[in-house]
């Protein structure tokens, strides 16, 4: 591990800080002047201004809940200079991982996470995910056959980025759905899912002619997003912790 990243991930600094620390002199390995060449070995000690820096256990993982807004990336950087969740979040996050994705537009609850052990494990759970949809028609009894029933596309393409290499999605049923209005014009529900596959519910609709104009995700899992501001950020509360480090304990 790269010293800054040793830094980062123990500490409340970013990569950037923690290259900043070491270019003032303020870093040690053991008791030598760390510099950006320094290589830290398996059992080395670091120190800041003196105090030494107690590594975290396996055990120790921070979480925070963003509401992200549309025009937002979930990324490190845009070839395009679009804005990205980082320019929003304190630098102090900026190592943090996001558990999956949402795309630039759409909105609501993203978790992230300075354990990539975690990320991956809650990525790949089959945690219960619930998003609010509005779409620019009427809701059918094919769409609710196929939210019942689940449906096999061989090209699901449309509603997915054009860059995409995904041609063929599969989709279970869903878990739950409701309706909340139904009309010519545009309708709006509530869907239930418990995975995480590539602008899923775009593909989905996007089979039956419908575009999604909103898509807002409100929980995933034990973690909801209430009444959390837009563009505002939260840590975990005792009860999510409590049920996440029972999630964490369950077998794959």
């Amino acid at each position: 591990m790269r010293l800054n990243q040793y830094i980062s991930h123990n500490s409340k600094y970013s990569r950037r800080e923690a290259d900043r620390l070491i270019l003032e002199g303020r870093v040690n390995i053991e008791k030598k002047k760390a510099t950006f060449a320094s290589v830290l070995q398996e059992g080395e000690r670091v120190f800041i201004d003196g105090k030494f820096l107690k590594p975290k256990s396996e055990e120790s993982y921070t979480l925070l809940i963003y509401h992200k807004p549309k025009g937002e990336l979930v990324s490190k950087k845009d070839d395009k200079g679009r804005k990205t969740i980082y320019h929003s979040l304190s630098s102090q996050y900026s190592h943090f991982v996001p558990v999956g994705r949402l795309d630039y537009a759409s909105e609501g609850l993203l978790i992230l996470t300075d354990s990539k052990k975690v990320a991956t494990k809650l990525m790949e759970s089959k945690l219960e995910r619930v998003y609010l949809l509005k779409l620019d028609g009427s809701i059918t009894q094919e769409m609710i056959q196929a939210m019942q029933e689940g449906l096999v596309l061989e090209d699901a393409r449309e509603g997915g980025h054009q860059k995409s290499d995904i041609t063929s999605m599969e989709f279970s049923p869903f878990v739950d759905f409701a309706i909340i209005k139904n009309s010519r014009n545009y309708s709006k529900l509530k869907v239930c899912i418990n995975e995480g596959k590539n602008r899923e519910l775009r593909r989905f609709f996007a089979h039956f002619k419908r575009e999604v104009l909103d898509l807002k995700r409100v929980s995933y899992g034990f973690a909801s997003l209430n009444a959390l501001p837009c563009g505002k950020s939260r840590f975990f509360s005792k009860e999510e912790y409590k049920q996440l480090h029972q999630f964490m304990k369950q077998k794959d």
